[in-house]
């Protein structure tokens, strides 16, 4: 028997006839604290009668409760991948009541779309509904989660594109000066798009030539410092600033690159290559240079080191091709048959 906190709200987590009950109970740890001492004094008793029933809740209901939690409690990012997923979840399970899903009802489901989108597209939409019947677990809509065991389909490697150095090359001197700039500040700090359209001059800590990334919603923070690449870019930009975004547009933040920079990537004859790949290229050539795992994750922002870890062959080839690159450099080796006599001629 505990209680625990969630989110700014405390929770009573215990055991009655074998099976595990989490009630929400509100913002106060005493109040908690209080319900669970009573329920543990009627158990004592034998008083205690057991588990209230859970309401009877449509799907529809869960889900718009779910997305209310998702906007308050999740990042902007987060909170459109569980608007969309839900969408699609309520064309197949709009109108039942949650009690009524079972096991059974999501693996159809999974068969029904991995015919129809990729299986991380799947996975997605399976994690959200997983979760949500979590939150509905805790809200008192179910006793327990009738899909937790539902397994996740194995996806294929993720796609990963760095840009070679005579790309990129070819990539700045096709780019107009904006666009350039950008550019050069991604490959150089491996920041997502929206980091980089979201980023103030608020965020910019010159004295200590680093950046703060700021998500909204959690609060949470990476520094990244800045090289002299990024150090000039910055206080170049500084000098002309007009606005409290580092990379403003015409009516103040910018939306999007996609046109300056796609034009860019055309006229450098660059195939298959997409801006978020400057971000791929910032962790590609980090574990080039020999640059640890764990340091790269904190880099990149990852939370899951798995993420990161997608880099580490990158290592092993890299110093693969060094030591290639010793072949016949060496005259005196070049003079000696590795099996037989040293050839004096």
């Amino acid at each position: 028997m505990r209680v625990y906190q969630r989110n700014r709200v405390w929770y009573i987590d215990y055991s009655f006839n074998g099976r595990r009950v989490r009630k929400r109970v509100g913002t106060s740890k005493k109040m908690a604290e209080l319900a669970l001492k009573e329920i543990e004094l009627k158990m004592i008793k034998g008083e205690f009668l057991g588990i209230t029933e859970p309401k009877a809740v449509v799907f529809d209901k869960l889900c718009e409760e779910y997305l209310n939690f998702s906007r308050a409690n999740k990042a902007k990012s987060s909170y459109i991948r569980d608007r969309l997923s839900l969408k699609i979840l309520q064309r197949h399970f709009s109108g039942r009541l949650i009690t009524e899903i079972k096991p059974w009802d999501l693996e159809q489901y999974k068969n029904m779309r991995i015919n129809e989108v990729s299986p991380c597209s799947v996975n997605r939409e399976l994690a959200c509904i997983k979760h949500m019947f979590n939150k509905a677990v805790e809200w008192n809509y179910l006793r327990d989660n009738p899909i937790r065991c539902i397994k996740l389909l194995k996806e294929p490697p993720g796609r990963l594109r760095y840009l070679t150095e005579e790309e990129e090359a070819r990539l700045l001197e096709s780019s107009s000066e904006d666009t350039r700039k950008i550019v050069m500040f991604a490959l150089n700090t491996g920041m997502r798009r929206s980091e980089i359209f979201n980023l103030k001059w608020s965020d910019i800590d010159f004295a200590n030539r680093r950046i703060l990334v700021t998500k909204s919603k959690n609060n949470e923070q990476r520094i990244i410092p800045m090289n002299e690449t990024v150090f000039e870019i910055l206080n170049e930009l500084r000098k002309k600033a007009n606005s409290i975004f580092v990379f403003p547009g015409k009516n103040g933040q910018l939306k999007t690159v996609k046109t300056g920079f796609t034009k860019a990537v055309k006229r450098a004859g660059i195939k298959d290559f997409r801006f978020h790949d400057l971000r791929h290229t910032f962790a590609s050539r980090l574990v080039m240079a020999g640059v640890d795992i764990r340091t790269v994750q904190q880099l990149m922002g990852h939370k899951d080191i798995r993420m990161t870890m997608r880099y580490s062959h990158l290592s092993d080839m890299h110093l693969k091709e060094a030591v290639r690159k010793l072949d016949g450099t060496n005259l005196a080796q070049t003079k000696i048959k590795i099996f037989g006599k040293v050839d004096n001629g």
